[in-house]
């Protein structure tokens, strides 16, 4: 944390950004996250008040958090001040000490006390994803009160579109309504009159981000309440930060079914013993589970000296299931994440994909055993004279494989699901090393059953 001015060193807005107040947050970011962390820091300090509070606001920015260490002291802790306190909350998860105590002990009460609330709940949460910065008026105002009120506070909260009835008791919600219905609503009329007559959908603080961002799409609402077991109100998820979340959850769920950890900062910012520590354990635990299918091959290694023409298809036999228990993998991973399925519906989909697999693999094994006649007879291979044997045993092994992978790559998620995991760990690769030790053993199994007394 610097204690003094930053020197630009040329890197002032109007050299590098043009003219600040004309731009939008998000175009200035696009700018900032090319230039090199001083040079960032050194452009933020030097954006009048409010421009670099909205650039800092945008989670989009890069690095934000090393961003405001390398600010002057009173100038971050300015910044800190005037942002949401969502994102407030989100640069403080960044920081590291001493800086985070240093600055954390120089904020406002009341920026101190939103923080350690919105601190207090784990990651991925709505309590973690909220704002403390909504509009809430007690339910014996009226609508010309809350308007007026709405005039006064608008600047200082995330959004004004959503407004929160609370008992003025004990300070429970009771109702919510939306902007537009207040502005058509008597003025003079008690604000429950322009209130929906139901009860709020709200979201508990714990509820994981994914049942939140289910709530919001459900419901087609702008923000969800987030409540305490007494139905006091803490906070809101807005829309855009709901968004924002789950864009940053997808992006982890690719990378999951990649077969890696997900990185937590932009591939570019990724640390070269980072990378190979998010990447290279997953590596070394599917090699080492690709090492049961040479020892598979290992337990045939006599019938394939008999017969080495069956060594040119086991490639095919093992992508085949390992491509149809990935595409299983990925249409579940992603239904249980939607709802579209839950864990008890995993019998119907495995009655799903027992003919779905077992057609497909009827298709594959058609058009390799097709393969087969086609270069014997057209003289292209030379398979020997039981040729026709090793084209049924193939078509046959692939009928196996493809059913048994379509089915083990779809009960794969349901199986972590139940195990309290991340269903986006069944990766691809993982499917595929599963099913490339078991369809070795499919394929040789069928060719000894098919070719003992001809071949073996």
């Amino acid at each position: 944390m610097h204690d003094d001015r930053i020197e630009s060193e040329g890197g002032r807005p109007s050299t590098i950004l043009g003219a600040p107040e004309s731009q939008h947050a998000a175009d200035l970011v696009d700018v900032l996250n090319e230039q090199p962390s001083e040079t960032a820091a050194s452009i933020l300090a030097h954006l009048p008040l409010e421009r670099a509070v909205e650039v800092l606001d945008e989670p989009e920015l890069e690095g934000s958090a090393e961003l405001v260490k390398q600010l002057p002291i009173e100038k971050a802790v300015t910044l800190l001040e005037g942002m949401s306190a969502d994102r407030t909350a989100e640069i403080f998860r960044e920081l590291d000490e001493p800086a985070r105590s240093h600055l954390f002990e120089r904020l406002n009460p009341e920026t101190r006390a939103s923080l350690e609330q919105l601190l207090a709940f784990p990651p991925d949460t709505a309590g973690s994803l909220m704002t403390t910065e909504f509009v809430s008026v007690p339910l014996t105002w009226t609508v010309g009160a809350t308007l007026q009120h709405i005039r006064e506070v608008e600047r200082s909260r995330e959004t004004v579109y959503a407004i929160y009835i609370l008992d003025p008791e004990d300070r429970t919600l009771v109702r919510t309504t939306s902007l537009r219905r207040l502005i058509g609503g008597d003025p003079s009329a008690s604000i429950l009159s322009v209130a929906p007559d139901r009860s709020p959908i709200v979201a508990a603080p714990l509820m994981d981000r994914e049942e939140v961002a289910r709530l919001i799409s459900k419901y087609d609402l702008l923000a969800v309440p987030v409540v305490d077991p007494a139905g006091h109100l803490l906070g809101i998820v807005t829309v855009d930060d709901m968004i924002d979340a789950m864009v940053e959850e997808g992006t982890e769920d690719v990378q999951k079914l990649g077969g890696m950890e997900a990185l937590e900062r932009p591939y570019m910012d990724i640390g070269f013993v980072e990378m190979i520590r998010k990447r290279g354990g997953w590596l070394a635990v599917l090699f080492m589970g690709e090492m049961l299918t040479t020892s598979a091959m290992q337990h045939y290694e006599a019938d394939l000296a008999k017969a080495v023409v069956l060594t040119l298809f086991i490639p095919l036999i093992m992508s085949s299931g390992g491509n149809s228990g990935s595409q299983a993998t990925s249409l579940l991973v992603r239904a249980l994440a939607l709802r579209e399925v839950r864990i008890g519906d995993w019998w119907r989909v495995a009655l799903r994909e027992l003919p779905t697999g077992t057609t497909l693999g009827a298709i594959l094994g058609l058009i390799g055993m097709a393969r087969i006649a086609l270069w014997q007879g057209a003289g292209l291979y030379d398979y020997g004279e039981h040729w026709r044997l090793i084209a049924m045993t193939v078509g046959v092994a692939l009928v196996g494989i493809v059913t048994f992978g379509s089915l083990a790559g779809a009960m794969l998620p349901f199986l972590l699901r139940a195990l309290r995991f991340d269903p986006a760990s069944a990766s691809a690769p993982l499917v595929a090393t599963l099913v490339d030790v078991t369809g070795v053993m499919i394929y040789l199994s069928i060719a000894v059953l098919f070719l003992t007394g001809t071949l073996l």
